[in-house]
């Protein structure tokens, strides 16, 4: 199906084409991000996947994922217009490589083209050697208020409501804005469960509602070779594991909500490498919002074995508070 649809793609004049990511990295080398699609060049058709607010009015969110990726695209990357090497895109188009490069700490502009389509810019965050505190938020039901995981409410909001529908959490944005105000340099990652096609629309929110900006790892949308969908619990898992072994040096302050697996994920993750995490917020869902997410976590962890402080609250005012008690703020 696949390679009829972009058979069809080519004859109606489509070429491949990136859509770049935030990305991140050290003074070292740094993590390109982003995604190869077939498009029309120069056509409205790039502007839902652009992650610019001002391009896009409107956006269903069922567009992103009729998207048709191209499979081992070769894609030139360039850093501040100066070329550094070659990537290749996977088996669903999206790019994740490390890139060997030397650069100074702060924002740079990475390029990435394929073939001759043109170029397209992200910036990407290198993250200063001396930075000793980062921030890693969950999105669904912590920053943004989608009512994840039922699968009905999940549809609705994912496939059926424009970006502009959804509501982010109240106070979350002002509580991490002070949180990376208080530390400058703070690396800021956002990490989800959700898919990669739905990255565009999630960054255009973040900037729509002032949240710090910051690379958002996600998770491809579709089969693996043992299951139909892939695991967004051992997804967030491994991305918790490889962010400690990259940055040994920082401490993170990790935050998600009470609706599912967070809470035991942070325990786990607090416990095995509490060198590593300097304080676990968790947003409390209220009680409609616990029962459309299909109930709250059992696990109960208000303080960790490993010393790790752990605070609660049902918004960023009342976390940011309890973050000041702890001395973060």
């Amino acid at each position: 199906m696949h390679v009829r649809r972009a058979r069809r793609a080519v004859s109606r004049g489509k070429t491949p084409s990136v859509i770049p990511y935030i990305g991140y990295g050290t003074t070292e080398w740094v993590r390109v991000l982003g995604r190869v699609l077939y498009l029309k060049p120069e056509s409205r058709e790039h502007t839902r996947f652009r992650p610019d607010v001002a391009e896009v009015s409107r956006v269903r969110g069922w567009r992103t994922f009729t998207s048709l990726s191209v499979p081992h695209q070769p894609v030139r990357v360039l850093i501040d217009g100066e070329p550094v090497t070659e990537v290749v895109a996977d088996r669903g188009g999206v790019i994740d490589s490390i890139v060997p490069v030397s650069l100074s700490p702060g924002w740079h502009t990475l390029t990435l083209q394929a073939g001759d389509s043109e170029a397209a810019d992200a910036p990407v965050n290198v993250v200063d050697p001396t930075a000793r505190l980062g921030v890693i938020s969950d999105i669904d039901d912590t920053i943004l208020i989608t009512a994840l995981p039922r699968p009905f409410v999940a549809a609705w909001n994912s496939f059926v409501l424009d970006e502009h529908a959804r509501s982010a959490t109240p106070g979350m944005a002002v509580m991490l804005d002070h949180l990376v105000a208080e530390h400058p340099g703070s690396p800021v990652v956002y990490l989800s469960t959700g898919a990669w096609n739905a990255a565009p629309a999630l960054s255009r929110f973040l900037a729509r509602n002032l949240y710090p900006m910051g690379p958002l790892l996600l998770t491809d949308w579709g089969p693996t070779h043992d299951r139909w969908f892939r695991s967004g619990t051992e997804h967030k898992r491994r991305e918790l594991q490889r962010l400690a072994a990259e940055f040994p040096d920082v401490r993170w302050v990790l935050i998600g909500d009470d609706g599912q697996h967070d809470e035991a994920l942070y325990h786990e993750f607090a416990t095995a490498h509490p060198e590593n995490v300097a304080a676990v917020m968790i947003r409390q869902l209220s009680v409609g919002e616990a029962v459309l997410a299909g109930g709250r976590s059992k696990a109960n962890l208000h303080r960790s074995t490993s010393g790790v402080p752990w605070v609660y609250g049902p918004d960023g005012a009342t976390l940011r508070e309890e973050v000041r008690k702890l001395g973060l703020l």
